[in-house]
């Protein structure tokens, strides 16, 4: 299994999580450099490590951050990489393009992807390119679902049905643990948080 360390949101700023050492998952707005390099300092880990930076979406408070890695490849699914190249605010919810390096993306990811132990699961409605990263046991959810049963707001890009399908097709797997893209994170009963998303859709 991945190790896998969680950075949780500072203000504005989405949850990251640091993986084997040498990814990052989201980066949060942008506002918070300091915070961000120290705990990945904590573990050992200086910024210039990262090797590749993985958006599960689009929006401003995951992708913010990127140009605070300019050596690391960044990865998005191919339906959210139209809004961060195009710098449509729109499609981001805020702006996040202040810095010329928010707008790169280097891979465009499909689902079935494979990144180290994870796999892409593309999961639209929150966004149409929204993904998670499932391993076995442990998923990177973004804002798919969270703890405690909630989802992801479909008023931004986003899409209710195809939020409900998401949510159904997790509903699969034998999750384990839960890491959101804000919020706490879920350990050994995340299974049973996923079929509480399904139930309040």
């Amino acid at each position: 299994m991945s190790s896998i360390v969680f950075i949780i949101g500072f203000n504005y700023d989405s949850n990251c999580y640091l993986i084997n050492n040498k990814i990052l998952v989201d980066t949060g707005a942008g506002q918070n450099k300091d915070y961000l390099f120290s705990k990945l300092r904590e573990n050992g880990v200086e910024p210039e490590d990262i090797e590749l930076i993985v958006n599960t979406h689009c929006h401003f408070d995951h992708i913010g951050g990127n140009h605070f890695f300019p050596n690391a490849k960044i990865a998005v699914h191919r339906l959210d990489a139209i809004s961060i190249k195009n710098k449509d605010t729109l499609g981001t919810s805020l702006s996040a393009f202040e810095d010329e390096g928010n707008s790169r993306v280097d891979i465009e990811l499909e689902d079935g992807d494979q990144i180290d132990d994870f796999k892409v699961i593309h999961t639209p409605g929150h966004t149409s390119g929204g993904i998670c990263l499932w391993d076995g046991e442990s998923l990177i959810s973004g804002d798919t679902i969270f703890a405690g049963g909630g989802v992801g707001r479909m008023d931004i890009g986003g899409d209710y049905q195809d939020m409900k399908n998401s949510v159904e097709k997790l509903m699969e797997l034998d999750v384990k643990n839960i890491y959101p893209g804000h919020g706490p994170i879920v350990e050994n009963n995340g299974k049973e948080h996923i079929k509480l998303s399904y139930s309040l859709l």
